[in-house]
């Protein structure tokens, strides 16, 4: 059966990570899902990734991060749904916990933060919600 939702997959790998207290998990690859996680990485939520590609699908290898035992990622969600896309221009960016958190958002600039993005002065497609 297909997968729907890759990324709130690749997300919901991520969670369910941390909260079983794992050094890494796998993800199926995929360009998005990279370009997402290194925003994750540029912005500290996680340690890296690296693509292992010694079986027959390439795979995601994403190292969590933690700090002082606790997880870096204290939620993780996705935005725009495949059944309800959510677009946003550069000035209505949500904001997240006033700031400390950070919103994923797809444009034509590439996949960036929400702070990427307002620098940049391009809006998109809103994938996802960190903090």
């Amino acid at each position: 059966m297909a997968m729907t939702d890759p990324l709130g997959d690749m997300l919901t790998r991520i969670r369910n990570g941390q909260q079983a207290k794992k050094d890494s998990v796998l993800s199926p690859a995929s360009k998005l899902r990279a370009h997402v996680l290194e925003v994750l990485q540029r912005e500290g939520y996680i340690r890296g990734f690296s693509e292992d590609t010694t079986g027959v699908h390439p795979q995601l290898r994403i190292e969590l991060k933690y700090f002082e035992g606790q997880p870096a990622i204290k939620h993780v969600a996705r935005v725009s749904k495949p059944g309800r896309r959510v677009y946003s221009g550069s000035k209505e960016l949500p904001v997240i916990r006033n700031g400390l958190g950070i919103t994923i958002v797809s444009t034509p600039k590439g996949v960036l933060s929400d702070a990427e993005a307002r620098a940049a002065n391009v809006g998109g497609e809103v994938l996802a919600e960190v903090f």
